[in-house]
């Protein structure tokens, strides 16, 4: 279970496994701008999902992954404002092993967020006292 606390102004918290991951607003959406928006999180969280399974891959081979990015380029519906596309680029040092580039875009394509996103939970909201 994640609890969600309101923490004045236009913070938001989410309390999960005993972290704190506190959210703000914009200064132009009447927020402080003292941390991400919730969409920047959402967002966030593909990347560094990718991240984490790129990341194990180097460390099972003993591959450095220190100069190893992930650039996320997001193209946006001007109608809904919602990401139309979502491009995850890899960007390798020139000294990785060409043998395991095709192999490591296959790892950050495993990422559980990117396949929630294309398998979406069912979502319910209820209201209790």
């Amino acid at each position: 279970m994640i609890e969600i606390t309101f923490d004045g102004g236009k913070v938001v918290t989410a309390h999960s496994g005993g972290h704190i991951i506190k959210t703000d607003q914009p200064l132009d959406n009447g927020g402080g701008n003292t941390a991400p928006a919730p969409f920047e999180l959402y967002l966030a969280s593909i990347g560094t999902c990718a991240g984490i399974y790129v990341k194990s891959f180097c460390d099972n081979r003993r591959i450095p992954a220190e100069n190893i990015r992930i650039l996320e380029h997001i193209e946006y519906n001007r109608e809904t404002h919602l990401p139309s596309s979502i491009k995850l680029e890899i960007k390798l040092p020139p000294d990785f092993p060409e043998k395991y580039r095709d192999s490591l875009i296959n790892v950050a394509n495993l990422c559980l967020v990117k396949k929630s996103i294309a398998n979406p939970p069912e979502f319910s909201v209820t209201a209790s006292y």
